[in-house]
């Protein structure tokens, strides 16, 4: 087979997401009326992210759906897009997701604002609002709406066992959203649960039930599986990793990211062991690849009829990044610029690899040494101004494409696995499964010329580079859609002073579709 590039304008079908939050037990006949609303609105999809249920929810929400999204305006807007080359006999399956509309500033009023003649939003603020005149101009376009699981929906038992937590309530609450109107539920899988206590020995038994009830409720899958901990996040109720990757995190620290300090941060494997067999003979990527495949084996009937998309953690909080912005630990706060996170030995002695490899063998020693800290802000940091050895200096320009290629090629070698995994269930459309990727929105600073927070995280995006396109061209070859979160912010919601702007970086990511090819092979 000849492979060939393609550079033609492509058709796009565009689907906007939304991600909300509600509790699953909050009263139905209010939610219905929601989802309603949100369901017929034009070529939309949506997410409903559930934070939790149970007795304290339904306490702290005041009994009613409506008081909590008054408080929750939106968590996160995204869109999915697929770029189907018109060849004979060429059927490419692309679901490069990653670009999104450039919103107008005050597009999210309080009533339904048209953003074209496909897309709306509802903005929170319009719960109340009667649905008829929504229903009336779109009622033949009906959304398929996900609603996300809650995090704490399973619970240890006496003896120290998970167990799925009010199993009676969960049933009665998916027969709800089935009547309610929802199409599916995310469901999020976590390494750390599954492959809890040995290598290879994998326990899905939480997920055989959870996955049973929910198709026996007549609902579609959404799975996210994670491979991160987020203890940091919900100290309480959270995961960790795998308990014998723990123990070799304690005997070997490096395993994780480091800082400049020397702090580690446990929440996600450093990309310096993704080639490393330091994990009972398998390297961090072996072991990833070894728990995509054999959840596509044991959930193969689920695949193409009840799972319809699967999203493949890859970072800390499940987003193709570096913890250059640690929540929970005091480290950061926001708009801090974050710092780099490549010294552990293992991503050091592959730095001086690369600088040797470029003639340069004294920019392996160290990571720029002139960049600040956490909580930094860009004016008077050398390296992302007019200092010595900064961003746009020979030395600049090879540590940050080192550091953001790192992270491309991560991503490109685990999503490689999982499409591969799922080639065989793209034949046909019917059994077709959209694969997901996600990443950081990093906006704050995006005004500046260099970018700061968005470099530590590993985007080499510059006011001078484009940083997104490689990783939009990498996602298209796996057929990939890019899930980029919390970006229905406005520039004017953010202080000046923080150079933010979500608005531009949507309107950076969309005009990536203009750029966009194709691999085509005969």
């Amino acid at each position: 087979m000849n492979s060939k590039k393609y550079h033609r304008k492509m058709n796009i079908s565009r689907k906007i997401h939304k991600i909300v939050s509600f509790s699953l037990d909050e009263p139905l006949s209010q939610f219905r009326s929601f989802i309603s609303v949100a369901s017929s609105a034009g070529s939309e999809r949506a997410i409903f992210r559930s934070i939790g249920g149970g007795d304290e929810t339904m306490a702290e929400s005041g009994g009613g759906i409506a008081h909590r999204l008054a408080s929750w305006r939106c968590c996160c807007v995204f869109k999915e897009l697929s770029f189907i080359e018109r060849r004979r006999r060429t059927r490419t399956n692309l679901r490069n997701a990653s670009m999104i509309p450039p919103f107008n500033k005050h597009l999210f009023g309080s009533r339904w604002r048209s953003l074209g003649v496909s897309y709306r939003i509802l903005s929170m603020d319009a719960r109340e609002k009667s649905t008829s005149t929504v229903l009336e101009s779109s009622k033949h376009k009906r959304v398929p709406v996900f609603v996300v699981m809650p995090v704490d929906t399973f619970g240890a038992d006496a003896s120290g066992s998970l167990r799925i937590k009010r199993l009676k309530a969960l049933t009665v609450s998916l027969k709800a959203l089935k009547l309610a109107g929802v199409h599916g539920i995310a469901v999020e899988i976590w390494w750390g649960i599954v492959e809890r206590f040995a290598p290879l020995e994998y326990n899905w038994g939480l997920y055989e039930d959870l996955f049973g009830l929910i198709s026996e409720s007549g609902l579609k899958l959404h799975v996210a599986l994670y491979f991160h901990s987020n203890l940091h996040q919900h100290r309480k109720w959270g995961v960790s990793l795998p308990l014998w990757i723990v123990e070799i995190g304690k005997s070997n620290k490096d395993i994780y990211y480091r800082d400049i300090s020397g702090l580690s941060n446990a929440d996600y494997l450093t990309l310096g062991v993704d080639r490393l067999p330091l994990f009972y003979g398998r390297t961090a990527l072996q072991c990833y690849e070894d728990f995509i495949v054999n959840f596509i084996n044991k959930f193969e009937p689920y695949i193409g009829c009840i799972i319809e998309e699967i999203s493949v953690g890859l970072g800390p909080s499940g987003e193709l990044r570096y913890p250059a912005h640690p929540l929970g630990d005091g480290r950061w706060q926001f708009p801090g610029i974050g710092e780099f996170q490549c010294y552990d030995k293992y991503m050091m002695e592959d730095l001086r690899i690369a600088a040797c490899q470029v003639g340069k063998p004294e920019w392996g020693d160290m990571g720029p040494q002139n960049a600040g800290c956490y909580n930094s802000l860009p004016p008077g940091v050398p390296f992302f101004g007019d200092g010595q050895e900064n961003f746009i200096s020979d030395y600049g320009r090879f540590f940050l494409e080192w550091y953001s290629g790192k992270l491309i090629c991560h991503a490109d070698a685990i999503l490689a696995k999982a499409a591969n995994a799922l080639r065989k269930y793209q034949q046909t459309v019917e059994t077709s499964v959209i694969l997901v990727a996600k990443i950081g929105g990093v906006y704050w600073w995006y005004q500046t010329i260099s970018h700061p927070a968005e470099l530590t995280a590993g985007y080499y995006n510059t006011a001078l580079r484009d940083g997104y396109d490689p990783l939009a061209s990498m996602l298209s070859r796996h057929g990939a859609a890019l899930h980029i979160p919390c970006l229905e912010m406005m520039d004017n919601e953010n202080p000046p002073s923080y150079h933010c702007s979500p608005e531009g970086l949507l309107q950076q990511v969309l005009l990536l579709s203009q750029r966009a090819y194709l691999i085509s092979v005969d």
